[in-house]
């Protein structure tokens, strides 16, 4: 349930607009009669008519009424208006076909077309009602009424209270839409109650000796139903209870939530979890927004029973079980104020007494590598930006992560900035990454790091485009324990080092453009060619300079024209080198092939890469990619590097998605000759690689997806051909109208955490409008 908010201020005559609006709806007349001879008008002092002392109409408002016709009977003391007769007072408004008006008892008796508009919006329709009190008390027959979020509520006769509570009896509630070639047709679900008890003012309906009806046949009895009414956006109460029949390490379980409103801009829910396995657990989840920023918080508390074995890991390690056994909990958080115009603070704080408390008791983020924190500071100026903070992270899977191995970075500071263009016809830039990073286990290492960059765009009479680029990277290291991961150095000191590389490059990209088809489609061939020169500084590894940012290095398509390929600045691309491609694009009546490829040359050899970069001989892998999109039907997309030496493709992928309306198939496709993420798990320096790392990456995904009418279908897989073995696989079906769901959907994790493999799941959703979902996992 999301926090809303209501709109401060007074009520006006608003009321009668969506009263006017009210009259479309077939269950009022049709439009008044404005015409002034026919028209009649008369008001009153409120204290003839007996308004009971203590509500919220004041004494003094008047009562206005307006109809077609007003007759006055002296001997029976009434006034009886006809004719699209309209009443309003204070904040209630009615109409109807007559009224009759009592001045001696008070009483307003209505007939014919009886229609009344409530302070929360909501439309009572009935055939007749008599009303007193500022129309806040009295009763009415044959009663329809219509409710935000297309709820409706039906019933023999009401009666109604001070304008607060409204008893019905034989009532009927649905938020399904009524078939309008056959009203008397039952909706797609009902409640039907031999009464009901709709308290407005605290925005609940009851329902006593109840039925739940599923296309009019009686499938549930409930003694006693309370539900929330739907023109309450925000109420406190119990929400959906869910239930687990099994899971590995809670057994079975079920939660009950519990959501408390607190005020207009916070709420609070808290859950408690009961297993057969293992003892409760409480957790709550706060949340507040206000003027200047939110706060969220969310935790958890429980004695865990559960204890872990341990296992060897895939590299032949022994793992000790986790310290998920005791008293466990869990605090994730997140926070963002604003200070000023320009400046804005924030924290994320996630934190676990340890992966195996999460994987038992199934909180949000198990899984992942880690549970990250980071404190900031954040500042925006025109075409700048900068930003200090702190981070922490904590490893969620121990037996391939130790915690010991994580950093602190405390701090980090990034600023950006790019101006405008100059006389020149330049712009400017700058860049600087610095930080202080600490470990327990490895390198800890400062560094104080500036980018400086201008670009100046220009052209000729030939059509060529060419950008010329200076560029100066400088930074300075202060490191030790450079001997251990993640750079696992020789040397044994403490170092100082560092580097400053200028850069200048000039590319040319000259199209050729016609257009075919009498102007309807377009073909464009465009040779691109650029020269970058840097001084060679061997990668950094020379000067032993450590590498946070820049452990993979990335030679597709995508960084062909990249100055440097590393994902970060602490090693740069050097040398001279040249980089050549062509770019092909055909595009007419929404017909699309876009074709890339390309080859960069290199005076200078960089060993300091991890194997298969592309760029182990002095002409690279070439590098291709393919797009084509003839129709909305079908589109595909593909790139791949070969080794023009040896003829292997050593990185490929593939994506490509064909369907017709109601129908989708899906697929994909990943190759790589190895599997980067476990290079630096050991010394790559002295000791050949883990064979984990010699693995092919070579996997095969897809997936296939259908909808008609109410209903939605769909499967997907993912195998990998070099394993043998599936990583994931599941499904989902499903049926949703107007007010109803229900979902099943499966999945399957092949995957390896923490010495387990997870089991099939198997998720059942039911959703019925305005009263929310169960689910049944």
């Amino acid at each position: 349930m999301t926090v809303a908010y209501r709109p401060s201020g007074t009520r006006s005559f608003r009321c009668r607009q969506i009263l006017t609006a009210a009259t479309a709806l077939g269950s009022v007349a049709a439009c008044f009669n404005l015409n002034p001879a026919h028209k009649a008008h008369a008001q009153f002092r409120p204290q003839q008519i007996q308004i009971n002392p203590g509500r919220t109409s004041s004494p003094d408002e008047p009562a206005t009424f307006q109809a077609d016709k007003v007759d006055y009977d002296d001997n029976e003391h009434t006034v009886t208006w006809s004719g699209n007769v309209q009443m309003w007072q204070g904040d209630h408004v009615m109409r109807a076909d007559k009224v009759v008006y009592d001045r001696d008892t008070g009483v307003v008796a209505a007939r014919g077309h009886v229609a009344s508009i409530q302070p929360d919006g909501s439309v009572i329709y009935a055939h007749y009602a008599e009303l007193t009190g500022a129309m806040r008390d009295g009763i009415m027959m044959h009663v329809n009424v219509v409710l935000p979020e297309n709820g409706k509520l039906a019933a023999n006769g009401m009666r109604r209270t001070g304008g607060k509570v409204n008893d019905m009896s034989r009532a009927v509630y649905t938020a399904c839409a009524i078939c309008e070639k056959d009203r008397s047709r039952a909706p797609f679900w009902q409640f039907r109650a031999f009464n009901a008890t709709q308290d407005i003012e605290h925005e609940t309906i009851d329902f006593r000796d109840s039925y739940l009806d599923i296309l009019g046949i009686p499938v549930l009895y409930l003694p006693y139903f309370s539900i929330t009414d739907p023109s309450a956006k925000r109420h406190s109460g119990f929400l959906m209870p869910g239930i687990t029949p099994h899971d590995r390490y809670l057994g079975t379980y079920f939660t009950i939530p519990y959501y408390w409103v607190i005020d207009d801009q916070s709420d609070l829910t808290v859950q408690g979890l009961f297993s057969t396995r293992t003892n409760p657990q409480l957790s709550a989840k706060y949340r507040n927004r206000f003027n200047f920023g939110y706060l969220n918080l969310q935790g958890g508390i429980a004695y865990s029973s559960l204890r872990s074995d341990s296992y060897t890991n895939d590299f032949g390690n022994h793992v000790d079980g986790g310290n998920g056994h005791g008293m466990q909990g869990y605090i994730f958080a997140n926070t963002q104020v604003s200070i000023s115009k320009y400046w804005r603070a924030g924290a994320n704080i996630n934190l676990a007494t340890s992966a195996d408390y999460m994987r038992n008791y199934r909180i949000q983020g198990y899984g992942a590598d880690t549970l990250s924190s980071n404190v900031y500071l954040e500042g925006f100026g025109t075409g700048s930006y900068s930003r200090v903070d702190g981070q922490y992270y904590q490893g969620l899977n121990q037996g391939v992560i130790s915690n010991s191995d994580l950093p602190f970075v405390l701090p980090r500071y990034t600023y950006s900035f790019v101006g405008q263009p100059d006389a020149l016809g330049g712009r400017f830039s700058l860049n600087t990454t610095d930080f202080n990073v600490i470990r327990s286990n490895g390198t800890s290492d400062m560094r104080g790091q500036m980018a400086l960059n201008w670009d100046r765009p220009f052209r000729n009479r030939l059509g060529q485009q060419f950008l010329l680029t200076l560029h100066l990277d400088s930074m300075v290291y202060r490191a030790r324990k450079l001997y251990q991961q993640p750079n696992y150095y020789t040397t044994t000191r403490s170092n100082t080092s560092g580097q400053v590389l200028p850069t200048i490059a000039l590319k040319t990209n000259w199209p050729f453009v016609r257009t075919f088809e009498h102007g309807r489609g377009s073909q464009l061939i465009e040779p691109i060619v650029q020269a970058i020169y840097a001084p060679n500084t061997g990668a950094g590894a020379n000067n032993f300079m450590p590498n946070e940012d820049s452990l993979a290095y990335e030679f597709t398509d995508s960084t062909l024209f990249s100055l440097n390929r590393y994902q970060g600045t602490d090693r740069l691309d050097g040398g001279l080198r040249g980089n050549v491609g062509v770019h092909a694009n055909w595009t007419w009546d929404g017909h699309e092939v876009d074709l890339l490829a390309g080859e960069s040359f290199q005076e200078h050899i960089t060993h300091d890469r991890l194997p298969y970069s592309g760029l182990d001989h002095t002409a690279s892998d070439i590098v291709m990619r393919g797009r084509v999109s003839p129709n909305q039907y079908f589109n595909f997309t593909a790139r791949m590097r070969l080794d023009p030496y040896t003829t292997k493709v050593n990185f490929g992928d593939a994506l490509f998605s064909a369907g017709v309306r109601h129908f989708r198939i899906r697929g994909g496709y990943v190759y790589e000759p190895v599997t980067p993420y476990y290079y630096y798990v050991s010394n790559y320096r002295s000791n050949a690689p883990v064979p984990l790392y010699s693995q092919k990456t070579n996997e095969l995904s897809g997936g296939v997806s259908s909808d008609w009418d109410n209903w939605h279908v769909s499967a997907f897989a993912r195998r990998s051909l070099s394993r043998k073995e599936f990583v994931s696989l599941g499904g989902d079906l499903g049926y949703n109208n107007d007010c109803f769901g229900i979902d099943v959907m499966y999945l399957k994790q092949y995957t390896t955490i923490g010495g387990q493999q997870r089991n099939s799941s198997v998720l059942f959703t039911v959703s019925l409008k305005t009263l929310g979902s169960f689910g049944l996992k």
